[in-house]
């Protein structure tokens, strides 16, 4: 009967030496942990363990980091699927922290390498060692989950003191020897956004005018010297502005206000007078500008059958509204001269936008689209995920698009829509979406969304 042969397993041998004091010991230097790693290779022969020739020994370095050239070798060869099993004299040659000893074992667990520690009993070839690395494992977690609640923890004591924790500067402050310090300048800027939103009690007609007048959101200089210039103002940005506390001087930490240690610029009589038309139901205000928007499909649908424009109208049945696109050649003499009339308005739109959504999607509109982006933006044209990302993101929001913006985004990408008896003939334009696709990557969203007050982010 033959034998049968033994898989080689391929073995490397890890050390390190600390200059720390207090580490002076029986094995402690390369060489000694080398020799009872290589004679524990040896006794496993039997098994097909076999050292490899290459040598990762860290000399006067520490355990405390990963930062280790020996260890990174080691760690790139496992990656590249040289090694199939690290050995080492003990586990705090290896790491003494069990965040990293976490991080090198998740590495090994993904290229199939087991870990031995021959002083220890520990061998994750075996089920006992597998045992003792998940208790170990479990210990690690414990330690990240209490290192978080710390954080956690000093950060809302911070917050209830009313200390500035870092991060954006909101509009109207500079941030000097990390407090919040009132910009004289800005915070003008702010009072007036403020009072312009009492008289005109909405974001849509604001933004327009603060854009108009060359404003700007923040323009500040980060840690790291960094310049983050101001960008133009979109409903997002004007409704974290307005539910901002900071400007009433407070500091919020989740969703509690507590007094902070800098200057308030909105006084709470203004900053009331805006929150009571905030407080207004949003679904009201939009249901204002929606009537006071015309029809989306206005000046595209088109009927099949007379090759004529169909024009938006409007009948009223007991005090309630009933929207149609209209065949002009049948307004203009009788509803009986054209089979189709009068079309419903909602379901037409609904059918198109459904299309124009579906057909955002396809591989063949992402593929003109990129055509066009790049004959329309040369070099500076965004990449093909960020084309595809903007796209993604037109389909994703727009549920929460104004009428107005719909319609903008409609004319912009739909080159012909005509109806018919059997259906509707939809093509879009390529060449309308570069600009969608500009405005996305370059300024954010040009989706001015109504974002109800309540969802508003608390720091601007």
């Amino acid at each position: 009967m033959s034998k049968v042969p033994v898989r080689k397993v391929r073995c490397a041998i890890y050390t390190r030496k600390s200059s720390e004091e207090g580490l002076e010991q029986e094995f402690n230097s390369l060489q000694a942990q080398r020799e009872a790693c290589e004679a524990y290779i040896a006794s496993q022969r039997h098994e097909g363990w076999v050292l490899v020739s290459y040598r990762y020994d860290d000399g006067g370095v520490s355990g405390g980091t990963l930062e280790r050239p020996a260890l990174k070798r080691l760690i790139a060869d496992v990656e590249a699927g040289r090694i199939d099993v690290v050995v080492v004299y003990k586990v705090d040659r290896l790491t003494r922290s069990l965040m990293d000893f976490a991080k090198l074992v998740d590495a090994f667990e993904r290229n199939d390498v087991s870990f031995v520690s021959i002083t220890q009993q520990f061998n994750t070839t075996t089920s006992m060692g597998r045992l003792t690395l998940n208790i170990l494992l479990s210990f690690a977690q414990f330690e990240r989950e209490v290192i978080g609640e710390r954080i956690r923890d000093k950060f809302a004591a911070s917050r209830r003191k009313g200390l500035w924790m870092g991060g954006h500067p909101p509009l109207g402050y500079d941030v000097k020897h990390r407090k919040l310090v009132i910009n004289e300048a800005e915070a003008e800027l702010v009072r007036h956004i403020f009072r312009r939103f009492v008289i005109l009690r909405s974001a849509t007609a604001l933004v327009k005018e603060l854009n108009a007048e060359g404003r700007r959101t923040k323009s500040w200089v980060t840690a790291e010297g960094r310049t983050r210039e101001g960008r133009p103002f979109h409903k997002g940005t004007l409704y974290r502005l307005l539910n901002n506390r900071v400007y009433l001087g407070e500091a919020v930490h989740k969703g509690t206000p507590h007094p902070g240690e800098h200057g308030a610029i909105v006084p709470r009589e203004l900053w009331d007078k805006v929150h009571a038309i905030l407080a207004e139901h949003w679904r009201r205000r939009a249901a204002r500008s929606r009537a006071a928007t015309p029809a989306p499909l206005k000046g595209l649908i088109r009927c099949a059958l007379h090759g004529c424009a169909m024009t938006p109208t409007h009948t009223r049945k007991r005090g309630k509204q009933y929207r149609y696109y209209a065949c002009v050649h049948a307004a203009k003499t009788s509803s009986d001269a054209c089979p189709l009339g009068y079309v419903p308005a909602g379901e037409i739109e609904s059918a198109v936008i459904a299309q124009v959504r579906a057909l955002l999607r396809t591989p063949e509109m992402v593929a003109r689209t990129l055509r066009a982006v790049r004959a329309a933006a040369g070099e500076t044209a965004p990449s093909r995920e960020e084309t595809i990302a903007a796209l993604r993101e037109i389909d994703k929001v727009w549920e929460e698009l104004f009428p107005a913006e719909q319609a903008r985004i409609l004319h912009l990408l739909i080159e012909r829509l005509a109806v018919g008896t059997e259906g509707v003939d939809l093509r879009l334009r390529a060449e309308g979406l570069h600009s969608v696709v500009a405005e996305l990557r370059d300024v954010g969203p040009p989706l001015h969304q109504e974002v109800h007050p309540q969802h508003a982010e608390a720091v601007a």
